[in-house]
């Protein structure tokens, strides 16, 4: 069974244009609650995040309607990070949990994402069975079985409590001066408060939502804002979420970025060394970096790569027994504290590493020197397959051939933006420069 709307993560889309429109959410809405919902009883319970943006409100609205409408009572927390999603769906014995987000994209964007009763993403399988129960006639409860919603004012708390033990026992942030860019995001007021409480003195950035700020010109996809912040203010590190709060970048004290390779790898080298690196291994897609690669293997550990997308190295985790994987992209799983991404809790890690061992974040910030690595991303029309082309495909296997042996190349179709990606890496930065150019004048020729 294959799936036609769901994407690498969950639905998304352009706010009131189909598929992220009221009605489309409405249906998806009871196509789910049917899926979920449970043989006997009448404890059918949904719980429903979301980030900051103005779309949220309607897709909010229309969800619950066709939650309720399969007899699903649904529990509304309304901002919070996705993994907090995650962690609430679990800790409220929900069927199904639902997070309203785009993650990392612009405001006019928007998405929907569940979760299973044990907190992970849904399969591709699942996602295609609700695809399936969209197209038929949904059965709805009857009306006296109609569900009831509810908000729940302290979902965010719980979270906040719940993200405060996984920070060791012992240490503090106390002299620390911690940068925190929430990209106007779902974390605008869980993260500070978990920094302060810890003990760090916080210099919040990206914190003043209005509907239509998430993710300009702040959080993990934009550090510039947040290095200034960090010179500026002469702070010790830097933390950058996105929208949603599931993935992160570090500054150093220069505002230098760590993406989610470097923290990665800092974090299995840790891990390895104190015996808590389950499989000897981490997971990452096939997006990191070679060096990150050549590190691990210096160091003794596996390195298992992925499709992209965090679903995937989760599964890939849960299938082998793994607790560390994530993506350059900054998604850090930590599967003995989150179903998920979290970047908040991956902070954290960073901030004690920092703590126990009293070294400057530029210290931990440089594990391994990158080999060259290059993206390009080529916008697409609807309708067209620019990697079909005959001429495309001539042009990547010249190049591939070209490359051999001096490093990769990797294009894929995003899962979430009508966009090919042109990535490789080579040691040669002319070859790698003359490669992706290439390639991507031949995807623009044809779209």
């Amino acid at each position: 069974m294959t799936r036609k709307l769901f994407g690498t993560d969950g639905v998304r889309g352009r706010a009131n244009t189909y598929p992220m429109t009221a009605e489309m959410a409405l249906k998806l809405g009871a196509a789910a609650g049917r899926f979920f919902r449970r043989d006997g009883g009448s404890a059918h319970r949904v719980v429903i995040g979301k980030d900051t943006r103005l779309s949220g409100y309607m897709l909010e609205n229309a969800l619950t309607a066709g939650l309720t409408s399969t007899g699903m009572n649904v529990l509304l927390l309304g901002p919070v990070p996705t993994p907090a999603v995650g962690f609430l769906t679990r800790s409220m014995r929900a069927d199904v949990g639902v997070m309203i987000s785009a993650s990392h994209n612009p405001h006019q964007d928007n998405g929907i994402k569940f979760f299973g009763p044990d907190g992970f993403k849904l399969s591709d399988e699942a996602e295609a069975e609700i695809e399936a129960l969209l197209e038929g006639e949904i059965q709805l409860a009857q009306a006296a079985n109609i569900g009831r919603a509810r908000r729940i004012e302290d979902g965010r708390g719980r979270y906040q409590e719940f993200v405060k033990t996984t920070f060791p026992a012992g240490l503090r942030l106390d002299g620390l001066k911690v940068v925190i860019d929430c990209a106007n995001g779902a974390a605008y007021r869980a993260a500070p408060e978990v920094l302060w409480e810890l003990g760090a003195t916080v210099v919040p950035v990206g914190v003043s939502p209005n509907g239509t700020n998430i993710n300009d010109r702040c959080g993990s996809t934009h550090t510039q804002t947040a290095a200034e912040a960090v010179v500026a203010h002469g702070a010790d590190v830097g933390i950058c979420l996105d929208g949603d709060a599931d993935r992160v970048m570090i500054l150093d004290e220069a505002g230098r970025v760590a993406d989610g390779d470097q923290i990665m790898a800092m974090m299995a080298s840790r891990w390895a060394m104190d015996g808590k690196l389950r499989g000897g291994a981490l997971v990452a897609t096939v997006m990191s970096n070679l060096g990150l690669e050549r590190f691990l293997t210096g160091q003794g550990i596996g390195l298992e790569r992925t499709a992209v997308g965090d679903r995937y190295v989760v599964e890939r985790m849960r299938a082998g027994g793994f607790n560390l994987g994530g993506e350059q992209s900054g998604h850090i799983v930590m599967t003995d504290y989150a179903t998920t991404g979290d970047g908040l809790i991956a902070g954290l890690q960073f901030l004690a590493e920092m703590a126990r061992t009293s070294h400057k974040a530029s210290a931990l910030v440089r594990q391994f020197d990158t080999v060259p690595q290059m993206l390009k991303n080529v916008r697409f029309a609807a309708g067209k397959t620019p990697l079909e082309q005959a001429s495309v495909q001539a042009v990547i296997a010249a190049n591939t051939a070209r490359i051999a042996g001096k490093g990769r190349i990797l294009i894929r179709k995003s899962g979430t933006e009508p966009l090919i990606r042109v990535m490789a890496e080579c040691e040669d930065e002319g070859m790698l420069v003359q490669v992706v150019d290439e390639i991507v004048g031949a995807v623009e020729a044809v779209v």
